[in-house]
């Protein structure tokens, strides 16, 4: 079917920059709560520490005088130009578990799409309605009849998963932009005690471990760092989970860069990270913890969708949705 290519995770590794360190056969999720003694604060601030160390790694890079190029995605590249390779399918089928962003995130994304075309013209954006952030990634680069498989041996469990959220709900606050020579994504930090600014919502059922009892805020007992430890504990015995990384991050990719014209001088670049680190400067002082304002950077997982059992060529937020738990 052509030339064999190459994925941008063989160059580009996403390594977890937050000091964790991970035994083999355990819930690699475990880890960093177990080291946080499951406490909000210790969670956010690894989650925190990987996001600012890597996107001090990547600004580097990017300024480096011995800086060569940006990394193309070969596969999206000719989804993207059919005339380099007429008639290509992507042929990395994924199974996933996604939490899909409420309007009001997906709002303030799109208008941080806007302004980072503004900066990177050739910038190749994550269409709105295909917005996601992967929960759990249980196995990828596999074939359509393998998914398919995996798919039917997965519904014992999918519906409960997928309703998770409906329950056990977990926020998300203080989106910041992390890039790295691949891609630019909306990052997300575990809530731990933070205002609640979105609009009311009616509280969870009460759970036997108490969460809930006191209102929104005691949910972050329970981050969203449990609740990918809960997703991983629900599927790891009817499949040996394969995930590409386990890093400390809930990310929206936002954009990818599909060629080198908006970086291929050092002015370039150097505008480019001005315009990354002016946003988020932004995001930091008009929009984290705002109330009443125009934009909301909290995200309680489960907003108008349960989790997203979805199989088949994801990697840009395609393929299909297999089941969908309920939202609130």
């Amino acid at each position: 079917m052509g030339s064999k290519l190459e994925s941008t995770d063989a160059k580009n590794k996403l390594e977890d920059l937050s000091g964790i360190v991970y035994q083999p056969g355990e819930n690699p999720y475990e880890a960093l709560i177990n080291a946080c003694n499951g406490r909000p604060e210790e969670i956010q601030s690894l989650y925190s520490t990987h996001r600012t160390t890597r996107n001090a790694q990547q600004r580097s890079r990017f300024l480096s005088p011995d800086f060569q190029e940006c990394i193309i995605d070969p596969f999206l590249l000719r989804l993207e130009n059919r005339s380099i390779e007429p008639g290509f399918q992507d042929p990395r089928n994924c199974l996933v578990f996604w939490a899909r962003p409420p309007e009001h995130v997906i709002q303030l994304a799109v208008h941080l799409q806007n302004l980072l075309k503004e900066a990177a013209p050739s910038l190749w954006l994550m269409p709105a309605h295909r917005m996601h952030m992967t929960t759990l990634e249980i196995t990828h680069s596999r074939t359509p009849a393998e998914i398919s498989g995996l798919v039917e041996s997965m519904r014992p469990v999918a519906r409960t998963v997928t309703d998770l959220t409906f329950t056990r709900r977990s926020r998300l606050v203080k989106p910041l932009l992390s890039y790295d020579l691949a891609a630019i994504a909306l990052t997300f930090l575990p809530a731990s005690g933070e205002a609640v600014v979105s609009r009311p919502i009616a509280a969870p059922p009460h759970t036997a471990d108490g969460v809930g009892k006191d209102g929104v805020v005691a949910w972050d007992e329970y981050t969203y760092h449990h609740l990918r430890r809960g997703v991983f504990e629900m599927v790891k015995d009817t499949y040996e989970v394969q995930s590409r990384y386990v890093v400390p991050s809930a990310h929206i990719t936002l954009g990818r860069y599909l060629c080198q014209d908006d970086h291929d001088t050092p002015q370039k670049r150097e505008a480019w990270i001005d315009a990354i680190e002016g946003i988020n400067k932004w995001l930091e002082t008009q929009v984290w913890d705002a109330e009443g304002g125009g934009w909301i950077g909290e995200w309680i997982v489960g907003q108008e969708r349960g989790l997203d059992f979805r199989c088949g060529a994801l990697w840009y937020g395609g393929g299909r949705t297999v089941m969908l738990g309920e939202g609130f």
